[in-house]
């Protein structure tokens, strides 16, 4: 199945500080098909040179960045399936890399990201593709067969391997993806299964609800290990990924969903990552039992190092403030109800610098963009232009519920719970 083409070059221009950039431009006509059966994605790409004439370039700032990564992905998900299955604990063996990443400093990057990430929700020609720069009208798409459901994206990778990201498509309210969007969001970010109150109105996504503000613990683990696609997708695009650049450092972006997913892959593999506008994904990662290097580490950099969370305080569904039934988010059928977030989060006061009113029409990449390209706005008493990433140490997601292993009656798959 044919499913597009990415036209762009890569050069690194070293600088003398830890700061360098990454030119983008056009050089190869990447011919890619997606395959493969089950949960198995395969992707094959055949490289057709193309002529060397003068183009203009573009250039996003990058930086030495420390991770840590998992010596190997067997033992990593090995543990994780333990842990999810049998509550025990298997260890799993760190290395601390360090790899290209993105300069989360520069607004100008951040930017560039940005209309990079709104691009996974679309193809080039379209009135909604980011003009970026000519030589990113086409690209390397993920999942866009029309009658696709799933997973979607775009893949930018130099010509030498040496860099690729991976841009993932958020929610949308209408089109083929529309109902498996709002299942991974309502399984991912709701406290318990997509259910807020007795005035819900909407099917939930699992059976784990048992009474009160009680909620199964690990029916709510075995839900999102059997039917959060989108993860298990976005691990097995990874692994291709790895296997077709194995020398490359990969980066992941993303908006909303898009950039939750971006932020757990990110955490599984350690590639840098940042996220647009995410919901709070803290809690998904601990349903999903991902293995996490020891606490006590001596390192100067956090576990989490990779992800970086980039969102404003004018839109309520990256803050966790868009719940309760008379919510803009519930009235659409969706629970969005978590707010902590893994990594560090760069929070620029929209409300304060730019008087903009909270409101949910303010999550959307275009006002991200809009709001990351405004000139001369001091984001800090500092006078800097990308305010400071601080780690989210004090967030308490879902505070009222009481989660534990009560009778587990194997209705994970199921929207039924035990107390209606």
């Amino acid at each position: 199945m044919r499913i597009g083409f990415v036209l762009l070059i890569l050069t690194t221009l070293v600088s003398f500080s830890n700061t360098s950039r990454v030119s983008f431009g056009l050089r190869n006509d990447y011919d890619v098909r997606l395959g493969g059966e089950g949960d198995e994605v395969q992707i094959k790409a055949d490289i057709k040179l193309r002529d060397h004439g003068a183009r203009p370039t573009y250039t996003v700032a990058t930086r030495p960045t420390t991770v840590y990564r998992p010596r190997s992905q067997v033992s990593f998900q090995s543990a994780r399936r333990r842990s999810l299955q049998h509550s025990q604990n298997e260890k799993v063996e760190w290395d601390e890399v360090e790899v290209l990443g993105p300069e989360i400093e520069d607004r100008h990057t951040l930017a560039q990201l940005a209309r990079m990430t709104g691009n996974a929700y679309a193809m080039p020609g379209r009135k909604n593709w980011y003009d970026i720069d000519n030589e990113w009208n086409t690209s390397f798409p993920i999942g866009w067969d029309p009658d696709s459901p799933g997973f979607r994206g775009h893949v930018f990778v130099s010509p030498d391997a040496s860099i690729a990201i991976l841009s993932i498509k958020g929610t949308t309210i209408t089109g083929p993806t529309s109902k498996l969007d709002k299942f991974n969001d309502n399984l991912l970010f709701s406290c318990c299964c997509a259910r807020v109150d007795i005035s819900w109105v909407f099917s939930t996504v699992c059976g784990c609800y048992r009474c009160g503000w009680k909620c199964d613990s690990s029916c709510l683990s075995d839900a999102i290990a059997q039917d959060s696609l989108f993860y298990s997708v976005g691990v097995d695009l990874i692994n291709n990924l790895t296997s077709m650049y194995p020398d490359a450092d990969i980066w992941l972006v993303g908006h909303s969903l898009g950039g939750a997913l971006a932020s757990l892959l990110g955490t599984t593999f350690g590639f840098p990552a940042v996220a647009f506008e995410s919901p709070g994904e803290r809690m998904a990662a601990s349903r999903l039992h991902l293995p996490i290097p020891d606490s006590d580490s001596t390192s100067s950099i956090p576990w989490h190092a990779p992800v970086t969370h980039v969102y404003h305080t004018a839109d309520p569904i990256a803050q966790g403030a868009c719940t309760g039934p008379l919510s803009a988010c519930a009235q659409a059928g969706y629970a969005l109800e978590t707010r902590c977030h893994l990594g560090g989060s760069v929070v620029f006061d929209s409300v304060s610098k730019l008087g903009w009113r909270v409101d949910i029409l303010k999550h959307t990449v275009k006002e991200v963009v809009g709001m990351l390209e405004r000139e001369g706005i001091e984001w800090d008493e500092h006078g800097r232009e990308v305010p400071p990433r601080k780690a989210e140490d004090e967030c308490i997601d879902c505070y009222k519920w009481e989660f534990d292993k009560f009778d587990h009656l194997d209705q994970a798959a199921s929207s039924e719970s035990s107390c209606k």
